[in-house]
């Protein structure tokens, strides 16, 4: 089966080239007409989604040989004295999944904008930028070196910075995309950073070459100038997935790009940008494990703050955008506190799920705001259950898969994340994970209550929404359904990507157990997750618990969860009066100092031109005259100084006598 397949592993590449040529042929092509340009877009994400099924299909068909030898095709991109780069594809389970993932979520994606952005004025720009951001994505999980992923990563920003602001007339929009770009620069940095030190000691940033050159031995670690060294990289690698992935405290874009159209939120925030920070954790594994005990711990700490960090500030959001971009922070702070604690699987599967139940919701969301001509408040909603049961329906899925509840896909792969922690040795992260799961489950049946069981609103006529948006949400439901179930049996595609080992190089040094449920860690997480949903519906529905009541107890408390801990405010005193400050000083310096210098220098040079230029008159007479004299002089200093003129007898000079 293997050996079957081996032809097939190596056209993965056509998989981000399809959605490419939709945006070359969108671009250049069928831009005036609207259908076409759908049609295209559409086309060839599906297509490349099918490919990718395939190829999912076989890799699990082809059992432990996939695992121990992923599928490596590349070409020379470039080759001179010191340096040679390839690219090319790599299949191996991690980047099968994330093929699987991102293809599904892209097309429900693109087939939901249909009815979203209907008579748009930019709906072919919309469905151009959406193929090229599909294509960065793809490109990004099957590189196989640092260098090619980085290419991918930088277009993954490039296509967030131009669906953001999509709508680019719109001031809030325009600031929203650039306050994106320029926050994930920032992490972008660490990022180079880390490839230049890499290469600067390893001279390759092949994946499958640079874990065979740290494989622990006395020679890896010389090479590579030791633990501290490896670490030092570790940390900068890591500061490009704390912007990429919106962990604090770069996590202050996240939230405004809910500026773009909402599909792009959901493209963005499930399958997309914001989880390319976890997936090169994950795929650069091995380095981290070579990494001092810090680097790790340090990831898992984030992670863990950005989590709960997050997760109390959404309970106290009334946008209903603004609260699933803060739940989606939350959840990447799982992710990365799993990848921290040691459990490379949980993470993956985290990813996976979480892919399914956030683009859901998100295009739930987006369904909502459709109905109600853009109210996006969740207080001027109620009641929409009745009027919109499909949607009303499958969002409640969302929330019940987010919040842990069995057999949900979120119950799985977050219970295993909470395992791992604990049984890993970290009790304080697994307390902090599971006080973040209840708070989930409260924010978001807060939303959930409000806005679909809340008392109707006499001036709102929602209706549900199109075919071409139901159906995408009915897909997504079903797979936030049944998607947390692979991790039931054992010969399925979870246990391949659980037990990927270092043989390969690709993805970890670390063979992952098989384990199976720990029931009894899973039954406290459902109980949490149950306590949050209860508290929720008692403050929301019922009203035993007045909601104004909390608030008024603690006002503090409430106005610093209600304007998100004030950090963009921080951030704002920071650039206006350090920064600004630093760059008043520097152009004082540069005005004053850097120029009078210059000046002065160019005072000198424009005085000496103009002496010189006073005897040059370009008259042979004149030259001739001043030669004379010159020679003059010189020979009465000379005759001087040996004493043989007395400048007192002029006749001397005759010949004469005194």
């Amino acid at each position: 089966m293997f050996t079957e397949m081996h032809s097939l592993y190596e056209w993965a590449w056509v998989i981000p080239a399809l959605p490419f040529l939709s945006f070359l042929l969108i671009a250049f092509v069928t831009k005036r007409s609207k259908g076409l340009s759908a049609a295209v877009s559409i086309l060839a994400i599906l297509c490349a989604f099918g490919l990718a099924i395939a190829i999912a299909v076989g890799v699990i068909g082809s059992g432990s040989e996939i695992v121990k030898h992923p599928v490596i095709t590349s070409i020379n991109w470039l080759d001179i004295s010191g340096l040679k780069l390839n690219f090319g594809t790599v299949v191996d389970p991690l980047s099968t999944m994330m093929l699987f993932v991102v293809g599904l979520v892209a097309s429900m994606v693109q087939i939901y904008s249909v009815g979203y952005m209907h008579g748009d004025r930019g709906w072919s720009r919309y469905f151009a930028y959406q193929s090229l951001f599909a294509m960065s994505m793809l490109g990004l999980v099957i590189a196989t070196n640092l260098l090619e992923l980085f290419i991918f990563w930088e277009l993954v920003g490039l296509c967030s910075y131009l669906l953001i602001g999509f709508w680019y007339h719109k001031v809030s929009a325009r600031e929203a995309a650039k306050k994106a770009f320029m926050t994930t620069r920032v992490g972008d940095f660490g990022l180079l950073l880390g490839i230049l030190f890499l290469y600067g000691k390893y001279g390759t940033l092949d994946f499958v070459h640079l874990a065979a050159l740290m494989n622990g031995t006395a020679q890896g670690f010389a090479l590579a100038g030791g633990v501290g060294y490896i670490t030092l990289t570790a940390f900068l690698l890591f500061v490009g997935p704390i912007g990429k992935s919106g962990q604090f405290p770069l996590h202050v874009w996240l939230p405004d790009a809910m500026e773009g159209p909402t599909p792009v939120s959901a493209l963005i925030h499930a399958a997309t940008m914001v989880v390319a920070g976890v997936f090169l954790v994950a795929r650069i594994y091995f380095i981290f494990q070579h990494a001092a005990p810090g680097a790790l711990e340090f990831v898992a700490g984030l992670g863990a703050f950005t989590a709960i960090f997050a997760a109390t500030i959404a309970i106290a959001q009334d946008d209903i955008k603004r609260i699933l971009a803060y739940s989606t922070l939350s959840q990447l702070g799982y992710m990365m506190f799993a990848l921290g604690v040691g459990s490379l699987t949980a993470s993956m599967f985290h990813l996976m799920t979480h892919a399914f139940f956030k683009a859901l919701m998100f295009l739930g969301a987006g369904s909502v705001i459709h109905a109600l001509h853009e109210k996006q408040n969740i207080w001027d909603m109620g009641g929409l259950w009745k009027k919109m049961p499909i949607t009303g329906t499958t969002f409640a899925i969302g929330v019940l898969a987010i919040s842990g509840i069995p057999p949900f896909a979120g119950f799985w792969s977050k219970d295993e994340i909470l395992s791992a922690a604990l049984q890993n040795g970290h009790p304080i992260i697994y307390a902090v994970g599971l006080f973040t799961a209840f708070l989930t489950a409260f924010y978001m049946g807060r939303l959930f209550f409000v806005a679909f069981m809340g008392p109707e609103k006499k001036e709102n006529h929602p209706h549900e929404s199109p075919y071409w948006m139901t159906v995408p949400l009915i897909v997504l439901a079903f797979f936030s359904t049944v998607g947390g179930l692979v991790a039931l049996p054992y010969h399925n595609f979870a246990y391949y990507v659980r037990n990927y080992v270092s043989v390969n190089g690709v993805v970890s040094l670390e063979a992952f157990a098989h384990e199976g449920m720990a029931w009894g860690l899973a039954g406290i997480s459902v109980l949490f997750g149950l306590a949050g949903l209860v508290l929720a519906y008692m403050t929301y529905v019922t009203e035993t618990i007045k909601a104004e009541a909390v608030a008024a107890r603690f006002p503090g408390v409430y106005k610093l969860l209600k304007n998100k801990y004030y950090i963009d405010e921080i951030y704002l005193w920071l650039i206006h009066n350090i920064m600004d400050g630093v760059g008043k000083v520097l152009y004082w310096f540069d005005i004053h100092i850097i120029d009078g210098v210059i000046n002065g220098l160019a005072l000198v040079t424009r005085g000496g031109a103009g002496g010189l230029r006073r005897v040059h008159t370009g008259q042979l007479q004149t030259y001739a005259l001043v030669f004379f004299l010159a020679v003059v002089v010189v020979f009465l200093a000379y005759t001087m100084g040996t004493g043989q003129v007395s400048a007192l007898n002029p006749l001397a000079m005759l010949g004469g006598v005194k």
